[in-house]
Order: structure tokens, then sequence, then C-alpha cells
């Protein structure tokens, strides 16, 4: 492939870990111009063969449980010992505005200021596993720049955060101990796809708490079935702003590599999601494709209002488009 010279040069900034390239490379593949994202395939095509070397770690948890406290204090324990860690932060959009806060480099001051770190707040728009709609792609540019840990900080817990487990490694719930009602969690799906759980704040006398947590977990998902046959799910808990449980946390995450290296599972799970994420992106082109469509850009608000009202069922309307777009069966 054949790239223009900007592009060329934006490619070589990016691989030499240039902050301000990362940036713009970013903003070109979040933007939702049709042309700004030709250019943003080329250049993650001239970017690929430098990816895939990072350690891919989701991290979510339950409002309050101390994400970014976390994050930042493991960060900045990882780029002590020489690691180059990058960190996406996805912050909620509202529904009703549209808007972002992105506040997460002022809740992580100190490893944004942390020469072996970068931090990209990035707003989550309409998409569901709080996660951004270009979440995959920043983390290809993270990787051919250098980082080798990339953490997605998603926007909190839910049953739609399966989709971060499709697109990392390593998957961490946090959980905070204390609040009376510790298994219930267990009832949310995303537990059932957790590599680990982390108690947080076990500290300031709730360290009892934390590891009476520790042990109702462990003994929960002792029943059941783990999302991946090479690992067993494990619980640990921690005090970010003591420094305590860090290490072993990390120490977990490196042995889920060997382990998952080993056997060869690594590499399946990458390939299977790298087919899930051409799902996605085909389910949101086809999307993109019936709203702009000039068979059926003038009946689609038509459409949606005869829903609303009751008129026709969801599935008569869909029928339709497809009939607009010649794709029903005969």
């Amino acid at each position: 492939m054949i790239m223009t010279s900007e592009l060329t040069k934006l490619s070589q900034e990016i691989r030499a870990g240039n902050r301000a390239a990362i940036g713009r490379a970013i903003t070109l593949v979040e933007s939702k111009r049709t042309d700004h994202e030709d250019r943003a395939q080329e250049l993650l095509s001239d970017l690929l063969p430098f990816t895939g070397k990072a350690r891919r770690i989701g991290i979510t948890g339950v409002p309050g449980a101390g994400k970014s406290t976390m994050i930042e204090a493991l960060g900045k324990k990882l780029t002590a010992g020489g690691h180059k860690v990058a960190v996406l932060a996805v912050d909620p959009t509202s529904q009703r505005t549209g808007g972002s806060i992105l506040g997460d480099k002022t809740r992580m001051s100190s490893l944004a200021a942390d020469t072996g770190a970068f931090i990209r707040p990035s707003p989550a728009g309409a998409t569901l596993g709080g996660v951004a709609r270009r979440t995959r792609e920043t983390m290809l540019i993270c990787e051919a720049a250098g980082f080798d840990v990339v953490i997605v900080e998603t926007v909190g817990i839910g049953q739609s955060e399966t989709a971060v487990a499709s697109m990392v490694d390593f998957f961490a719930v946090l959980m905070v101990a204390g609040g009376g009602d510790e298994l219930q969690g267990i009832k949310r799906g995303v537990l059932e796809i957790a590599d680990l759980i982390v108690i947080t704040k076990a500290d300031g006398g709730n360290e009892d708490a934390a590891r009476r947590a520790a042990g109702e977990y462990r003994a929960a998902l002792s029943i059941l079935s783990p999302a991946n046959p090479s690992w067993r799910p494990e619980v640990c808990a921690i005090s970010a702003l003591e420094d305590v449980g860090l290490d072993t946390l990390w120490q977990t995450v490196g042995r889920y590599y060997d382990t998952m290296r080993d056997e060869g599972a690594l590499e399946d799970r990458r390939s299977e999601q790298h087919v899930s994420w051409m799902w996605s992106l085909l389910n949101d082109q086809f999307d993109a494709i019936v709203r702009r469509h000039e068979a059926t850009r003038g009946e689609i608000a038509s459409l949606e209002s005869l829903v609303r009202k009751g008129e026709i069922t969801p599935t008569a309307a869909v029928r339709w488009v497809f009939k607009l777009l010649r794709l029903d069966r005969e």
C-alpha cells in the first residue's frame, strides 16, 4: 500500500514514540469523516506489523471502586520498573447532551506527568460495553508506539461490559468490600468473564471486610465455569493508597500470560477477537448504510414514528428497510 508522505511521516513518528503524533493518529481514527476513515485505515495497515506485543488489560468496576486510583498506582509502579504504559480511559457520554467530562488526566495527574506513560481519555458515545468507538484501533497505535502495557479503563460495571473483554487479554473487575452485598455482584454476567476480581480499599480499618469479601468471592467463583478453560479466575485484595497487594496483582497478570502462552490459548483468544471485531465493524457499517442510503434516508424517520406510535411492529419496519435496500428474501 502506497501512503501519502504525510501518513508515512506520521507512521514513522508514532513508531519513534512521538506523543503529539500518537495523539494526532488517535484523533484521526476517532473521526467519523469518510475521508478520515480511509486515511486511518491506511495508517493502521502500515502500523499493524509493529503491534501485538503488549499486554492488553481491561479494568472495570462499580462506581467508586477506585479504578483511576488503582491504575495510577499500578502504572507508576510499572513505569518505575521500565515498562511503558498506555491508559485508554473511556468516559461516559451523556445521552441527553452528548457531552463527556474526560477528566481522567486530572484524576491520574501523577501518572499523566510520567514520561513512561500515556493517558488518552475518550468519550464512550453511543457505544455499548463501556468502550469508545475506536478503542481497538487506539490500542494498536499505542502498541506500535512501543507501549508494552495497554490498560483500558471502562466507564463502569454492567452486562454490556463484555465488550471490553472481547478486545483485551486480561480482564479485571474491581469491587469494594463493606457494602453488605458483596455476593450480589456474582449475579452479574460480567464476573463470569473476569480473569481477576480485585477487592479495593483494603485499608483504613476496612482490611478485615476486604479479606472476608475476597473469601466469599473465591467460594462463589469456585462454582462458576471459567470463561477460559486454561485459567481459573483469582481474587486479591489491594490498597492503592498504601501500596498493598499491587505486586500480587501484577504477578497474577504475569502468571496468566505464562499459562495462556504455554497452552497456545493467548494466540487463539486474539484470533477470535479479530473475527469478533470484523463482525462488530460490519454491523456498524450496515447501520451507517441504512441511515445514509438514498433508498432509506428519507424513510427512517417515518418508520421510527410509526413504530413509536404502535402503528407497525419493529419487525415490519425492518422488513420494509430490507425491501428498500433490495435485501428482502424471495
